[in-house]
């Protein structure tokens, strides 16, 4: 581990719980008073219409920006909305610097819809690989954690995702149709077979949770967004879950994955659904 690692570790030791401290004072600055209350005028279409963004999403990234950057000095932040107000933001994730990867409402249409079903996603990542995550369910008051070679924990009691039951189907959770293209529809459809019980995912934050408790066997999904990931991929690590694209390789955050990939309870489901996955040309 080089001095720079060593410093971020050491800022993990330090600091873990002014992470959790910014991330809940922005959900209650800005997420929460708006949870039930929003009109019309404060949601807007981003590409199509169920890709929804709120006051909330917008300044609630605001405010973890300045938070996190404040807490890690040298840090940047990468965040949904920041990224489709400029694209290029996103390249940050394979730079040299620690970033934090935040989405700020993940399941906006939940959230939208004044469904609990929403979180808040921050990771923290240095060239590549994910250091530490957090996953916090505001509506629900539970926050899930995670450090690299530390454990995954929520509220803080460990998680362990174990392996599903023997002789019943993997229940998995996939890309909803509503934002996947007819290509995507037709990666995953080898999933609907025997023995496998698909079904689309709501908050991909609080599907893998679902995962590092062993609520859920696994998740396919078929987009690479790192802030949507991140987060949740640490979380199934850490509970002792694995992830693996179709071709057999980790996920990697900063991009050029073979699609779609799985998180997964245990390596041997991982590996069951990425054959099936692999069975489609893509």
């Amino acid at each position: 581990m080089n001095e720079e690692t060593e410093t971020i570790d050491e800022f993990l030791t330090r600091r873990a719980a002014d992470v959790e401290d910014a991330i809940r004072a922005a959900a209650a600055a800005e997420i929460l008073p708006r949870f039930r209350c929003l009109t019309a005028a404060d949601v807007d279409q981003k590409s199509g219409p169920h890709d929804l963004v709120t006051d909330a999403d917008r300044l609630a990234e605001k405010r973890l920006t300045e938070a996190l950057g404040a807490l890690l000095p040298g840090s940047v932040v990468v965040g949904e909305e920041a990224v489709h107000a400029n694209p290029a933001t996103y390249e940050a994730i394979r730079g040299d610097l620690p970033v934090w990867i935040v989405d700020p409402v993940d399941g906006t249409r939940q959230f939208v819809h004044g469904d609990d079903g929403f979180c808040t996603l921050v990771a923290l990542a240095h060239r590549g690989v994910v250091l530490a995550s957090w996953t916090y369910a505001a509506a629900r008051g539970r926050l899930a954690t995670a450090v690299r070679g530390r454990g995954a924990f929520l509220d803080g009691e460990r998680l362990s995702a174990g392996a599903p039951a023997a002789g019943r189907d993997l229940v998995v959770a996939t890309s909803h149709p509503d934002y996947t293209t007819e290509a995507q529809k037709r990666a995953l459809r080898p999933l609907w077979t025997d023995g496998v019980a698909p079904r689309p995912c709501g908050s991909a934050g609080l599907e893998y949770l679902a995962v590092a408790r062993g609520e859920l066997d696994a998740v396919a999904f078929s987009w690479e967004a790192a802030w949507d990931h991140a987060a949740g991929l640490l979380l199934v690590e850490e509970a002792g879950g694995t992830h693996l694209t179709r071709s057999g390789e980790p996920f990697r955050i900063g991009g050029g994955n073979a699609l779609p990939f799985t998180a997964a309870r245990d390596t041997a489901t991982a590996h069951r659904l990425t054959e099936l996955l692999s069975t489609v040309a893509v």
